[in-house]
């Protein structure tokens, strides 16, 4: 079994290499005996949900025969969205639970979110788990296989819990992802006259990959919204728990400013709310969120880590700059895109204000999208442990503030430049940003230096 599955928050890796039938059934009984093995949790029904992956039937039978082989029983949720599994604990008030889900990574790719209780794991309860396959003292049993549909409960709540009136044109882009299972069902009770793309759920991924935060798979949204005259078009990720958003005019609307958005309307009844974010975010949205009268909370990337922050925080709302928008005001706190682009839709048509108009509001700085570079999966953390003590000294006659939460972050008064490795790909993370153009490329230049002096790091796509 390959350790460098058992990332920092959720289990990934190359499906018929990484995550054979033996190794999942492996998975299952060690999450079996997992969960067992916690008081609290014990006789816990486990939920299975599953993207539209190829692979993800076949991972579902492996995994299910592991976890009943530990005496647990199991209930089958079938293809649903990542953000329905997460709905599925609350509305049936259960406790664990596991999503097959590649999210946005390349096809080839599967993986698995692991609930407990009424979240994720992740750090050491992931590698706890690691440790526990490894070891092989499996508990036995003979547990029971169930079905449930949760969708149409979903779609219920959600029409309970977001209500609007004005009407909207709307491009949406589900990335021939889980998302298509329900979208078109969900926008029936809406003044939406909506516009599809990509809706067939299809685990080729044949035109794009399910990934928002791809500028380039956002090309036939932004063209259908110039074609249509629409009021504004969403994207989602492939098992729906991230969103990306382009404006009436084309123009693509980052995570950060999204959040902003979202800011505005919370702070507008709860003043002093929290808003918790992620390193890879706009210095514009902290200042934005201060302005506003809410109060700026920067935390890790990561959608088990953000939850996390966000309940020791007491915070109503959180999001990252990747598109995870999590609410926690008359909603349950966990990461939704489905909810998050309603509660868009919602804003929009009670504003008496464009998209345009309310990402403007939010100061502008000029900035890169997030940018991904290559880098191998066992020299990524070396090399970010090294750029923390470079930066150190490197900055210590500068006027700048080195922030090392997650990756580095060096951020001075008209910018900021983040180095991070992913905790799910075999790729270092980069964003950066700046008052003027020429700030922005002085540190991308900062950046892009102290990585050139590694080969096994592809800086080409970073140069600008």
């Amino acid at each position: 079994m390959n350790k460098e599955i058992f990332r920092e928050y959720d289990i990934r890796g190359i499906a018929e290499r990484d995550l054979t039938d033996e190794v999942v059934y492996r998975i299952g009984r060690g999450y079996g005996t997992y969960i067992q093995g916690k008081e609290e949790w014990q006789g816990s029904e486990v939920l299975i949900g599953r993207d539209v992956r190829l692979s993800s039937e076949r991972i579902r039978n492996a995994l299910i025969e592991g976890i009943i082989a530990t005496g647990c029983d199991v209930i089958d949720l079938g293809i649903i969205p990542t953000p329905v599994f997460y709905f599925s604990f609350f509305y049936y008030d259960k406790n664990a639970g596991i999503q097959i889900t590649g999210s946005h990574n390349e096809k080839e790719y599967n993986g698995f979110k692991i609930g407990l209780g009424k979240t994720t794991i992740y750090g050491e309860e992931i590698q706890r788990l690691r440790e526990i396959i490894e070891e092989g003292r499996f508990r036995k049993g003979k547990g029971k296989v169930s079905s449930l549909n949760p969708v149409p409960d979903y779609l219920r709540m959600l029409k309970e819990k977001i209500r609007f009136k004005n009407s909207l044109k709307v491009v949406f882009d589900p990335g021939n992802g889980t998302v298509g299972i329900l979208l078109e069902e969900l926008l029936k009770d809406y003044p939406v006259e909506p516009a599809f793309i990509n809706l067939e759920p299809d685990g080729n991924f044949p035109v794009h990959l399910p990934d928002p935060t791809i500028d380039k798979y956002l090309r036939d949204v932004i063209s259908l919204v110039h074609e249509l005259d629409a009021d504004l078009g969403i994207g989602y990720d492939g098992d729906g728990d991230r969103i990306g958003a382009v404006d009436n005019e084309g123009e693509i609307v980052r995570g950060d400013k999204l959040l902003g958005i979202f800011a505005r309307d919370l702070v507008s009844r709860h003043p002093k709310a929290k808003v918790v974010f992620d390193v890879k975010c706009s210095i514009g949205l902290k200042e934005y969120i201060k302005k506003i009268g809410g109060i700026p909370v920067m935390g890790k990337t990561g959608h088990s880590l953000i939850k996390a922050r966000m309940k020791e925080e007491e915070a109503l709302l959180a999001g990252e700059m990747s598109g995870h928008m999590f609410f926690g005001e008359n909603y349950f706190g966990y990461d939704d895109a489905i909810f998050a682009s309603l509660k868009l839709l919602q804003i929009v048509a009670e504003s008496g204000k464009s998209l345009k108009e309310l990402a403007a509001e939010i100061p502008f700085y000029f900035s890169t999208p997030e940018i991904r570079v290559g880098c191998p999966e066992k020299d990524k953390f070396r090399i970010v442990a090294e750029a923390r003590e470079y930066f150190s000294q490197i900055t210590e006659s500068m006027k700048c503030e080195i922030i090392t939460i997650d990756g580095v972050r060096v951020e001075w008064e008209d910018g900021f430049g983040l180095l991070r490795a992913s905790n799910t790909q075999p790729i270092l993370v980069l964003r950066f940003e700046g008052k003027t153009e020429e700030r922005l490329k002085e540190i991308r230049r900062l950046f892009l230096d102290f990585l050139s002096r590694y080969p096994s790091v592809d800086i080409s796509g970073a140069m600008g």
